[in-house]
């Protein structure tokens, strides 16, 4: 039996943590506050993916964290979801809600962005009795077998085949595309901006054309706002930046302030579908924990009292103005959610390398590996807007 005592943390750390990739980066975290990540050493990283888009508020914001101190000191875990009328859930779906047009007004929560489309694949089929769902190619809508088998390409999904059954997909920004849902389709699940793909807006009017294409054919149209939700976009949802409302949407990682929450939303009617023939027709133990629905709830209060989803626009407008370089082929935007085009995924890797020596902690995307990944949290300020772009320029140069 090994003896941790002499055992560095990484080693212990690769001895005993199921790894997922051969590289992880192995940056040691001690303490983290506000825009910074901390190591054991004291050296600070600006975080400027908050964790692919969870810590909006970035890292233990003082009302968040005494929302969750709070919540500590009442109850935690009580009964599996949907049994119990607990306050943190309720006072959360209520306010959410509220936000929202009438015909999403009803929440089921779980505990991530995978769990919330396997949810809302599963009520798709449940409501309209038809079994086949398109998403859009390089769309990401989580790991689980569901979610995956949504995924094209198959790169990532291949070893696990087969997957479900009965999965189309369509290009985003396509109108040809959209003749290729049908009566036959019980749902079209669609990021209103492909995060995954290097950041990619919608056209003008395209999720209109979807949406009146899923209206004609009786399909629910399902937004995956799990990374474009809680301000990201400069709206709270990017459904409400582009003027078009789904019948099921998505939400998960900025939700919780930091904390593991996801929910899916829908009207009263859709969802009540999951509660009958049979019942429980969705479950789930920890879904809705009243501790991460505190969390969720303080963190939604905050973006509605706050001016930090009012300045995502000009934040962004300061990013793109100060990213500028030959080697920068282009700077794609919706809000704070921005990916930066360059050459390759070999000098991507290098300007990753080097902003974490200086630093400043940045990332890639999925299906765009020749891109870089800024995702800051919502109360980056300009000092430190001006702070991470020089790093990233010195990075490219060296």
């Amino acid at each position: 039996m090994e003896n941790s005592t002499f055992l560095s943390k990484r080693q212990l750390f690769l001895n005993h943590l199921a790894q997922t990739s051969p590289s992880p980066l192995m940056l040691e975290i001690s303490s983290a506050k506000g825009m910074y990540l901390y190591d054991p050493d004291g050296k600070a990283y600006l975080d400027l993916i908050a964790g692919i888009g969870v810590s909006s508020l970035g890292h233990r914001y003082p009302t968040v964290e005494a929302a969750v101190k709070d919540q500590l000191e009442r109850y935690w875990h009580t009964l599996v979801y949907g049994e119990y009328i607990l306050s943190p859930q309720v006072e959360l779906a209520q306010l959410l809600t509220a936000q929202l047009p009438e015909t999403l007004n009803s929440v089921y929560f779980v505990n991530s962005g995978s769990e919330a489309t396997e949810g809302a694949m599963k009520l798709a089929k449940r409501y309209t009795g038809r079994a086949e769902i398109i998403a859009c190619k390089k769309a990401y809508h989580g790991s689980t077998q569901g979610s995956a088998s949504l995924m094209w390409p198959t790169e990532f999904t291949q070893a696990y085949h087969p997957l479900l059954p009965g999965i189309g997909h369509i290009e985003f920004n396509s109108e040809k595309c959209l003749d290729k849902i049908s009566t036959k389709t019980a749902a079209v699940i669609v990021e209103p901006v492909q995060a995954e793909w290097g950041i990619r807006p919608p056209e003008e009017g395209y999720l209109q054309k979807l949406r009146d294409r899923c209206t004609e054919t009786g399909t629910l149209l399902i937004f995956d706002e799990v990374q474009t939700g809680f301000g990201r976009t400069g709206h709270l949802f990017a459904q409400q930046k582009y003027g078009v409302s789904p019948d099921v949407f998505t939400i998960a990682k900025g939700m919780g302030g930091g904390m593991p929450i996801g929910a899916f939303v829908s009207s009263q009617e859709i969802m009540s579908t999951l509660s009958n023939n049979p019942i429980l027709g969705h479950i789930t133990t920890f879904g809705g924990h009243p501790v991460c629905c505190a969390a969720s709830l303080a963190t939604l209060k905050v973006l509605l009292k706050e001016d930090y989803i009012s300045k995502v626009a000009e934040k962004e407008k300061l990013f793109r103005s100060l990213l500028v370089h030959p080697e920068i082929i282009e700077v794609r935007s919706s809000g704070l959610m921005m990916g930066v085009q360059m050459k390759s995924f070999e000098f991507i890797q290098k300007v990753i390398n080097n902003c974490l020596e200086n630093g400043l902690i940045t990332d890639w995307f999925l299906f765009n590996s020749e891109t870089l990944r800024i995702a800051p949290p919502l109360i980056i300020s300009e000092q430190e807007i001006r702070k991470a772009c020089g790093i990233i320029l010195e990075a490219i140069e060296i």
